[in-house]
């Protein structure tokens, strides 16, 4: 089984080439080729935020990353670091949703259950930290994932970016208990301490 470790900075090319490899391949059906330029030059790509709270995590395989994904305590919901303008405050766990972001998986690697290990990882994380609902936004070729792991749609948005390409998005929820199903096996109960 391979390893999750959390992302470093070193890590931020390597990332970043499989954060384009993943949006290019694994969304071709789902988005256009214009929708997929867009998004990579105005959406996807690494938050350096996360890296810094020590909230992602790499799944690395024999050649590179194979998966990456983490959570955040802060107000950004989606989005690289191209798409930050100004402060990201932290988020009260009494009252406001942890963020579940920047879940990318290598083509190659598509489909093995990692996006769903560094989920569990995840949810325990910022279940550990206080937070008892999780907020993303979805691409539309990860809603099916999660929706299968709990998530509940709330609002499909649509994000008009640079050269008046739109792209759609789902905002989706999830509420947090102390035993929850988390885990590549569907049926595995969790208990988080």
């Amino acid at each position: 089984m391979l390893p999750i470790r959390l992302a470093t900075t070193a890590d931020v090319p390597a990332l970043q080439e499989l954060i384009d490899r993943s949006v290019r391949n694994l969304s071709v059906g789902f988005y256009t080729p214009a929708q997929i330029d867009a998004a990579m030059r105005d959406v996807f790509g690494v938050d350096t935020q996360l890296i810094a709270d020590g909230t992602y995590y790499v799944i690395r395989g024999p050649s590179g990353p194979a998966a990456v994904g983490g959570w955040s305590a802060r107000r950004t919901l989606y989005g690289g670091d191209q798409m930050k303008a100004s402060e990201d405050p932290l988020l009260n766990p009494a009252t406001d949703p942890a963020r579940i972001r920047a879940f990318f998986v290598h083509p190659d690697w598509a489909r093995c259950g990692l996006a769903r290990r560094l989920y569990a990882t995840c949810e325990q994380a910022a279940y550990a930290a206080g937070f008892r609902q999780l907020e993303l936004m979805a691409t539309l070729p990860g809603e099916p994932l999660y929706r299968a792991l709990g998530f509940t749609p709330v609002e499909r948005v649509v994000s008009t970016l640079h050269g008046g390409v739109d792209v759609p998005f789902i905002r989706m929820t999830r509420r947090l208990s102390r035993a929850e199903r988390v885990g590549p096996d569907a049926g595995q109960s969790k208990t988080f301490l």
